[in-house]
């Protein structure tokens, strides 16, 4: 009896034909396509005969990028059961979150990273009451992912899609690009860069540590050709200078999103690799990666759209139809108007069919009936050459409502009077009064999220 793959037949069609091309590079070991599927089928008819999953199972993959991991995602899908992928810090972060969930299994590859490893499996209470965004998946007969954001402001929300829409755009991909795949197992933006490559037939190389230096080590020794990354990233690798130590030629292609890049990066980045294209992305946890192009490498400006997507701006904030957007939120009210677009909370400036994003609303500082837009004031403030980043939030105060604050990470030994005072001398020379920091902090530590995102939260 053939294996029934479901929504992945044409990923595995795909996989069978490019036979042995190498598909994955991990750990400095590789994997081809045929190996990939032989795996999957594998694991398709191990979910069914020993574990019993089929179409609503809820089942938790534990780990990270690996060749364990990625043909256990894969058949999961073909069993149409609701996956639910994540990292070792994700899990611990929304674990009150993951107990409402009551999955049905545990698939734990923490540990188990070779393509023959043996999972750790945990079992649920396949009893447990499902929440109703799981009963309209199982009434499909579809497969479901669960994802969480990232919480940077605020607590981590469930996001349940229907995957089989999710996986709609692959159907047609792009030419493949040589790519390192930066972002997380349990983030869609490394979801989405998996599946292309996946679906174009190209190279798909995983870090380990993704610090600068481990970055461009990979992109020379595998001559990658497509960098994914957050502005934060970005900003690591120029005040590391690790772009110096390793030859990154073979580079054509870095995309950046996920949060503001401040102008003051994209510039620098502009200047050390002016031969690159620089290309912003645009995609939420709730709606997908969709198309975008920037106005040119050394803009903000980005076009959004595509095949699927319709934008609206009503009252500054970016509205987003979407075919393949989520069923909904598992533990927060629905985000969608009544004509089914999705209120991202990002605050726009619109240009004909260009947008500049702003930032999100929720991080908005509103003094005294004033907005600032933290990116704008941490542009000012990287300007300074000895700032090395510096992330800018809200404080309550009795008088103004809020006060802006800033922490900032200094280079080498300096004077923290003196350095306030040089910041709020600057500040006053760029900004209107209002948007320059009233209080200013030097942590030790930085300010990022497991994500590589800048955490406003305070």
């Amino acid at each position: 009896m053939a294996t029934d793959f479901g929504d992945i037949s044409f990923l595995i069609n795909k996989f069978r034909e490019r036979g042995g091309e190498r598909a994955f590079a991990w750990h400095g070991q590789y994997l081809t396509y045929i190996e990939l599927a032989d795996q999957v089928q594998r694991d398709v008819e191990w979910l069914a005969n020993e574990l019993g999953v089929d179409a609503g199972s809820r089942v938790v993959l534990l780990g990270d990028f690996s060749f364990r991991s990625i043909p256990l995602l894969l058949a999961l899908i073909a069993r149409r059961a609701i996956t639910i992928p994540l990292t070792e810090t994700t899990y611990t972060n929304v674990g009150d979150l993951l107990t409402e969930i009551e999955p049905h299994l545990v698939l734990d590859v923490r540990d188990a990273p070779a393509i023959s490893s043996d999972p750790v499996v945990k079992t649920g209470n396949p009893q447990a009451e499902s929440h109703r965004l799981f009963e309209i998946l199982s009434e499909r007969a579809v497969p479901g992912l669960v994802l969480f954001t990232s919480g940077s402001s605020g607590k981590p929300k469930g996001v349940v899609h229907d995957f089989s829409r999710l996986l709609t755009k692959f159907h047609n991909p792009r030419p493949g690009l040589i790519t390192l795949n930066f972002l997380l197992f349990d983030h869609w933006g490394g979801l989405n860069t998996l599946l292309g490559c996946l679906a174009s037939g190209t190279l798909v190389v995983f870090p380990e540590t993704r610090t600068p230096q481990e970055i461009c080590q990979l992109v020379e020794q595998h001559r990658i050709e497509l960098l994914p990354a957050t502005p934060t990233f970005l900003n690591m690798l120029l005040i590391s200078r690790a772009y110096e130590e390793y030859d990154l030629s073979s580079l054509k292609l870095i995309t950046y999103g996920a949060e503001p890049m401040p102008e003051t990066t994209l510039a620098s980045l502009k200047s050390i690799f002016p031969d690159l294209e620089l290309r912003q992305t645009y995609g939420m946890i709730e709606l997908g990666v969709m198309r975008a192009k920037s106005r040119s490498s050394d803009s903000l400006w980005v076009k959004l759209g595509g095949e699927g997507y319709q934008t609206r701006v009503v009252d500054g904030i970016l509205q987003i139809k979407a075919e393949s957007a989520m069923l909904g939120y598992l533990n927060a009210p629905s985000p969608f108007t009544d004509d089914g677009y999705l209120i991202t909370g990002d605050s726009v400036e619109q240009d004909g069919e260009y947008f500049r994003i702003l930032g999100r609303k929720s991080d908005l500082i509103n003094v005294g009936g004033q907005k600032v837009y933290p990116s704008e004031v941490e542009t000012v403030i990287l300007e300074i050459p000895e700032v090395v980043d510096a992330v800018v939030y809200g404080e309550t105060h009795v008088l103004t409502g809020k006060i802006v604050c800033a922490d900032i990470i200094v280079s080498g030994e300096f004077d923290a009077a003196a350095m306030r005072q040089k910041v709020k001398r600057h500040c006053h020379s760029k900004l209107q009064p209002f948007m320059v920091p009233v209080r200013i902090a030097f942590p030790k530590e930085g300010f990022y999220t497991s994500r590589l995102k800048k955490r406003r939260d305070r």
